[in-house]
């Protein structure tokens, strides 16, 4: 994804709500560039936990980031309400490829452009394992058109 190919709240299913918190902003002013990776994790496992009954705490699989990148258009800050929009690129057997769209309230187009790679491991020894069968249901719902 580069500006020229910025996305639009329309390419996405599913966007969580994120209230901006005053530690967001940095000295500049804007929330601070890794924060948006925060706003990534929080937007995809809340699906995974809502939506695929993906358990973070007990469960025998667990779904660890093993790439991410981000792209800026335009700044956010302290007090905005944002929404991360969340797609499936590419959904494999033990990994997935999420893009991820970050759109100020009531704005079309996207502050910041991010994508991301889970690849999901057992737990009880952090080796690649298949996406579980409901992680993987909520997955589907979201691999982009």
């Amino acid at each position: 994804m580069t500006e020229k190919q910025a996305l639009r709240r329309a390419d996405f299913n599913y966007l969580h709500p994120i209230v901006t918190r005053w530690h967001d902003n940095d000295v500049y002013g804007h929330v601070n560039n890794v924060t948006y990776y925060a706003y990534f994790d929080s937007a995809v496992n809340a699906w995974l936990i809502e939506q695929g009954g993906l358990d973070i705490h007990q469960g025998n699989q667990v779904a660890f980031v093993v790439s991410s990148a981000c792209d800026y258009f335009q700044p956010i800050a302290f007090p905005d309400k944002v929404e991360v929009g969340v797609r499936v690129a590419k959904l494999g057997n033990s990994s997935v490829q999420y893009e991820l769209g970050v759109f100020k309230a009531g704005s079309e187009e996207a502050c910041a452009a991010g994508r991301f790679v889970h690849v999901f491991v057992e737990r009880s020894n952090n080796r690649p394992c298949p996406i579980p069968p409901g992680p993987r249901a909520a997955l589907e719902r979201l691999v982009r058109g």
